[in-house]
């Protein structure tokens, strides 16, 4: 019997904490950083965002990881048309290096070099990748609906044994349009893996600029899908940053929850559109 996504409906709400919000520019670094209003040793992650959008289009998700006790720093770099994937790879370890080694607030805030992620949203979540590949600082990943960048994520994968958790579409996903094949990237990681399925989910639905996508006729926000990708991320997070094993499940691979489906194993395979990849070599 599968293991269940404890508290999920809870961690898809406000934390406890209250939320500061800091400029990252003052380290010559354009973006923002999230923090609790106070704490110690706390786990930190840097945030990258997709494809056209920037920081702006995420702030209730980085608001929210905040509340729960992670610190966040997203650069708004890359944000034109045609975006340098391996510098916004670069300057989510810039961001995650400056979270490790700067005191926040008046001293009262502070984030454990050991408590380190990447985590990034469709064209940020395949930087995430890229930044993860050879960096002994990064202690875990969080894809979600990572698209295809170069060099290749889903390639690079096969070269991050950290642990990782990767969110994607399911069998009831749109992925029409996902420029992306998360499942063949999770397939590929070569460290322990998680992917997640929420229903009906796909890459267009969760940043919040919904105006904007309205407008461009590119899909719209989807808020129930934003709070469960949120929840999702602080229990994964919550787990291998900051040991809190109550949220082991989270880590579990064949764990599931209200509206969100696993996939391992010759499911996850299948998902990806293989049954066994030992090619050396993909375009994606």
């Amino acid at each position: 019997m599968s293991a269940k996504l404890k508290k999920l409906s809870d961690l898809s709400k406000r934390g406890p904490h209250r939320v500061m919000e800091g400029d990252l520019g003052y380290t010559g670094l354009p973006g923002k950083v999230y923090a609790p209003a106070e704490g110690k040793n706390l786990p930190g992650v840097a945030f990258g965002h997709d494809w056209l959008k920037d920081i702006g289009a995420y702030e209730d998700t980085l608001r929210h990881l905040a509340s729960w006790g992670i610190a966040v720093a997203a650069p708004d770099t890359e944000t034109g048309f045609v975006a340098d994937h391996p510098g916004l790879a670069a300057d989510l370890e810039t961001a995650m290096q400056i979270l490790g080694g700067v005191r926040m607030g008046n001293g009262n805030i502070s984030i454990s070099p050991s408590k380190l992620g990447i985590v990034g949203h469709g064209m940020g979540g395949g930087a995430a990748v890229l930044a993860a590949v050879d960096n002994p600082k990064v202690k875990a990943v969080a894809a979600v609906y990572p698209a295809n960048v170069a060099p290749s994520a889903v390639e690079a994968a096969r070269n991050v044994f950290i642990p990782g958790m990767v969110v994607g579409p399911g069998k009831d996903g749109d992925s029409l349009f996902d420029p992306g094949n998360p499942a063949k990237l999770a397939y590929n990681w070569a460290g322990e893996v998680v992917y997640r399925a929420p229903k009906k989910g796909d890459q267009q639905s969760f940043s919040e600029d919904n105006l904007v996508k309205r407008v461009l006729g590119l899909g719209k926000s989807d808020r129930g899908l934003q709070s469960t990708v949120r929840g999702l991320l602080v229990g994964y997070l919550l787990h291998q940053l900051e040991g809190d094993k109550s949220y082991a499940s989270y880590s579990d691979p064949d764990a599931e929850g209200s509206g969100v489906e696993s996939f391992a194993g010759e499911k996850l395979a299948t998902a990806a559109g293989l049954t066994r990849d030992n090619a050396g070599f993909s375009l994606f």
